[in-house]
């Protein structure tokens, strides 16, 4: 297990989607930091690391049943360390295989 420090060294990108993955066994997944688009924003004035605002496309078996808002918390509890280390806000899109028009075998 990576120490915090060794941890702090990462992107938010690649832990996002570390923890994506093994939340949520994503199928697919695409994470595109858009901070840049925002960097005046009053919210994330004073915020020298950047990685503030992303979007997530996400593809998970886990999906299955669920309606988009349960889908949404899904993913957010799955990042809940990242929101509370500056993670300002996300973009998501999140769909079934069934929905992304992927055949998975279980």
């Amino acid at each position: 297990m990576a120490s915090r420090g060794a941890n702090a060294l990462l992107s938010r990108a690649i832990r996002m989607e570390t923890k994506l993955k093994s939340a949520l066994e994503a199928a697919v997944l695409e994470i595109e930091d858009v901070s840049h688009q925002h960097a005046g924003h009053a919210a994330v004035k004073g915020n020298t690391a950047g990685e503030t605002h992303f979007n997530v496309k996400i593809v998970s078996p886990k999906f299955d049943g669920q309606n988009l808002v349960k889908r949404h918390r899904m993913v957010y509890e799955a990042l809940a360390d990242e929101l509370q280390s500056g993670l300002h806000a996300l973009s998501i899109v999140a769909k079934t295989p069934q929905e992304a028009g992927l055949n998975m075998l279980r």
